[in-house]
């Protein structure tokens, strides 16, 4: 007789190769034809919100690592509070708006002739659609859960309209003015940037030290009769043409030496301090100091300009630095913030001889229309001509650059829309409003409560074509500006009617009342505003145009979610106007992530062909391998992947996945609802395995709650790998094979492994979420059973099941099972036996382990997988364990060394236990009852 026809063996349609990029857009599809994400809503109606804001990406071009590890976290964070008992909505958004898309339609238009502005914006739009729909896809195959058909998108009516509405109320708060002052400006793309539009790259600039002449020498110098100079240091040559004073320090001390230059006797002024470097670079060796005076007492006076007929006046500024340069700093107020400011409170002019083009006006003289970098060889030729120019050097320095073209920026003053922070003290009030946050990690409130309280004024307005319009008119006689919040909101209401492009299609008096005139000249001349507003103001009203205005959604947000560098982003715009506004943060937790790196530690970049893509890990090993390398990250810091990352990956989840095959291979024929057996009924180490069980969920759970998935992760690896395949699944393979199917003690084990795989099922649901739904379809389930395991409520501890005392009993267990196997070792490495059944082990017990022992004998043959246990009484204090080849017959049909084998004439090669199983197997074979 075939005795293998008699043995239990495992059955699954589930495969132990994943085949995941196959299988999975399969699941995908069967999410979308049964609509689970609409099904999760209608069984969390009713139920506390959760809300996780998304921040809109830009919808110019396909996703890369970085949205991929954004939006897997955000998913997981959404699936554990949606199957913890939440109603957590996810409302996707897009970024549709700015000069990214602008910029990159504009590459492909170079060719193009008669480019309108109106040509520019429906070439952007259908750019921006055209990506929407392409990432969409690409967000979906991750298996991120969404309302991906009603996402928000920053071009709709609706969502401009309420970005004028924004802007409208912070008018009406009295926050908005139109300055002068300097801004971050791109020559490249001919616009203002914000401070978070800028990135800082290594940039060569020169390195000079120029004379200034003293022509106002007042008091504190009239005993100096040979030319007086004052030293100042610049990496902007160029930037010498705007120059209007000279600050110093009012607590330094500066010194004033005297030398000879080319045979004539002169005097320098420097800060003391910087005085050895400075003769060192400029290769003074003779000289003397004549004078030393704090930087307060030259206050007032002035020097001449090196090259061009007008003063500069020496001021003073707490900012000046003695780590470089003079200690004298040349101040252009047109051309720096710091500069600015000292220009306002000196009243100095505001020169910016610069166009939108970054190239020299005719205010700049000789040097009109040179770019100004190129200008910098000119403008030190000139000043070495006139023996102004002490030294010259380049240097390679971290400098500003247009986040969009990569060029370096410059700073410029023009004329640009504001958002004060000072009235009504905007900026203390966010600084307190930051403390309500709960910041994940913790570092994240100090560095956006740093960037905040050095921030200057919020520029909100760019000199694009593709965006919101600021809804201002001006008078075209008298240049006078009409900021009325009356009229900005009867221009939302249009635009929320019509379309954004009524703007640019219409004239000042579609939106105006009939007759309106200017209030300063009483002109009927009244045009629009043309520049647009700041994409960040834009996507920082998300919590007004998307959170407040749909019905499932709720104000603030629960959380936000992003990359570090949103901190002076969307995470700041959307609290700045959440605070003008209504003074309250637009979110009650911020969680932010690193950046993606190589596996060198190297930023991911298509020039240096580190790049590996989303679609490409998609494509080759699945998505549920790049939801595992993300759930396995401490993402709170910038984090690396590279080929090696993902095979670690794909070992890991053959693991997990192994694991779970084994289970659903021995619970076939296995009916929860009618099978199982009750918790007093089950062998002490299937209790054991349920009480680990019930530490699994809470340390999971635990995990999920702070955030940390990394730990989910290595607690899954831990009792898949280790509890479960290495311990566990080999103690109970014999009862599942080959004790009888009815059997109490084969039923057991199938009521322990359903129950851990229903639980193991859940918890991988956020993270492993197609394999879990592939799990979920091949499990046999109750009359309860979910249409997917998404609709499924989150385990919950059953205090029933732990057993604090059988888990430290087992502990023991487990210790003294690693001392036995270390010796079957030791008799299987010589030779001795090939398989643990083979063995006989003879334990003396000691005094501390015998009641221990006694109380698990029955189940210690099982404990150790071998044939035969037998313990003996000792009054030492010390264990003693012997291992042996055991004597005796083996059973064909469990391997088993049974003293019984050969008993049974009919069956001599089978053990007792074994007989009685194909007896009762025979006979329900021939029709028994």
């Amino acid at each position: 007789m075939d005795y293998r026809d008699t043995l239990n063996l495992p059955k699954t349609d589930f495969k132990m190769k994943a085949n995941l990029p196959n299988k999975e857009p399969e699941i995908e599809k069967y999410w979308e034809d049964s609509n689970i994400y609409q099904k999760i809503r209608d069984i969390s109606k009713g139920r506390t919100k959760y809300i996780l804001h998304d921040g809109p990406p830009y919808a110019n071009g396909d996703i890369h690592m970085g949205h991929a590890l954004n939006k897997i976290l955000k998913d997981i964070i959404v699936k554990y509070k949606s199957m913890s008992g939440y109603d957590t909505p996810y409302i996707p958004g897009w970024d549709c708006h700015g000069l990214p898309i602008e910029y990159k339609v504009m590459q492909d238009l170079t060719k193009e002739r008669d480019l309108t502005p109106e040509k520019i914006r429906q070439k952007c739009k259908d750019y921006a659609h055209k990506y929407i729909n392409i990432q969409r896809k690409q967000f979906k195959r991750l298996g991120i859960l969404g309302d991906w058909q009603k996402p928000y998108l920053t071009l709709d009516n609706d969502y401009c309209a309420m970005v004028i509405e924004v802007f409208g109320k912070i008018v009406e708060e009295g926050y908005v003015y139109k300055g002068i002052k300097p801004v971050y400006w791109c020559s490249d793309c001919k616009t203002a940037l914000a401070e978070a539009e800028v990135e800082y790259r290594e940039k060569n600039s020169p390195s000079i030290f120029v004379r200034f002449p003293m022509q106002n020498k007042g008091e504190v110098f009239k005993n100096i009769t040979q030319p007086l100079y004052v030293i100042i240091w610049t990496t902007t040559p160029w930037t010498l043409l705007a120059n209007v004073a000279i600050a110093l320090h009012p607590e330094y001390s500066y010194v004033t030496i005297l030398m000879t230059k080319n045979g004539h006797k002169c005097a320098y002024i420097l800060a003391e301090e910087r005085l050895p470097e400075i003769l060192n670079t400029l290769r003074i060796d003779d000289y003397k100091i004549i004078q030393r005076n704090k930087g307060k007492d030259l206050e007032g006076l002035s020097c001449v300009h090196p090259f061009i007929e007008r003063e500069s006046k020496l001021v003073l500024a707490n900012y000046v630095t003695l780590e470089e340069g003079s200690g004298c700093v040349h101040t252009a107020p047109g051309h720096g913030l710091e500069d600015y400011e000292t220009g306002v409170k000196y009243q100095l002019p505001i020169i910016s001889p610069v166009d939108d083009e970054g190239k020299f006006t005719s205010e700049a003289f000789e040097f009109k229309g040179l770019g100004v970098f190129k200008a910098n060889k000119e403008i030190c030729q000139k000043l070495k001509d006139l023996e102004h120019l002490l030294h010259y050097n380049t240097i390679t320095h971290s400098y500003p650059h247009c986040w969009r073209c990569k060029n370096p920026v410059i700073f410029r003053a023009t004329k640009q829309w504001f958002i004060s922070m000072e009235i009504k003290k905007l900026k203390e009030r966010v600084l307190k409003a930051t403390e309500q946050v709960n910041w994940i990690p913790e570092w994240g409130k100090n560095r956006f409560y740093g960037m905040v309280e050095n921030r200057g004024e919020w520029c909100i307005s760019r000199q694009r074509s593709w965006g919101v319009p600021i809804p201002v008119f001006y008078c075209k006689d008298c240049q006078n500006y009409i900021l009325s919040a009356e009229k900005i909101y009867k221009v939302r209401d249009i635009v929320n009617e019509e379309g954004i492009e009524v703007w640019f299609e219409k004239d000042a008096y579609y939106f105006l009342p009939k007759g309106e005139k200017c209030s300063d000249c009483g002109s009927t001349n009244i045009d629009k505003e043309n520049d647009i507003i700041d994409v960040w103001f834009e996507s920082g009203v998300s919590h007004e145009a998307v959170l407040r205005k749909r019905d499932n959604l709720s104000w603030p947000a629960d959380m936000y979610l992003e990359g570090s560098d949103q901190h002076r982003g969307w995470f700041q715009s959307s609290m700045l106007t959440a605070i003008s506004t209504c003074n309250v943060p637009p979110y009650k937790a911020v969680l932010t992530h690193g950046f993606m790196l190589d596996s060198s530690g190297k930023a991911m970049s298509k020039s240096l062909g580190n790049v590996i893509s989303p679609q490409e890990i998609t494509s080759t090993y699945g998505a549920d391998i790049l939801r595992l390398w993300v759930c396995s990250l401490d993402y709170r810091g910038d984090v690396s992947l590279g080929k090696e990352n993902l095979e670690r990956m794909v070992e890991a989840y053959r693991k997990i996945r192994n694991t779970c095959r084994f289970i659903l291979g021995n619970i076939y024929d296995f009916n929860p609802d009618m099978d199982s057996v009750s918790y007093n009924k089950l062998l002490s180490i299937d209790r054991w395995i349920l009480s680990k069980l019930q530490v699994l969920i809470e340390k999971t759970t635990s995990s999920f709650k702070d955030f940390e998935f990394y730990n989910f992760y290595h607690l899954l690896n831990n009792f898949c790998v280790v509890t479960l395949s290495s311990f566990y699944f080999d103690i109970i393979k014999d009862r599942l094979y080959t004790y009888s199917k009815e059997s109490m003690e084969r039923r057991a084990a199938q009521t322990c492994i359903h129950k851990i795989l229903i639980v193991l099922v859940k918890l991988m649901a956020p993270i492993l979420s197609f394999t879990s739904e592939e799990i979920w379809k091949c499990l046999l389930y109750s009359k309860a059973k979910k249409e997917s395991v998404h609709l499924t409520s989150w385990p919950k501890i059953q205090e029933e099941y732990k057993d604090t005392k059988i888990e430290e009993e087992y502990e023991n267990l487990l210790l003294l099972r690693e001392e036995v196997l270390k010796k079957i070792e030791e008799i299987r490495a010589k030779g001795i036996i090939g398989h643990s059944l083979e063995v006989s082990v003879h334990i003396n017990l000691s005094l501390s382990n015998k009641e221990l022992l006694k109380k698990y004998e029955k189940e210690l043959e099982a404990l150790f997988i071998v044939s035969k246990v037998q313990l003996y009484d000792s009054l030492k204090e010390e264990i003693g364990i012997k291992v042996e080849k055991i004597k005796g017959n083996k059973c064909e049909r469990c391997w088993n060394y049974k003293e019984s084998v050969g008993d049974n004439k009919e069956m001599p090669n089978l053990c007792k236990r074994c007989i009685d199983v194909v007896k009762e197997f025979t006979f329900l074979k021939k029709g028994g009852i």
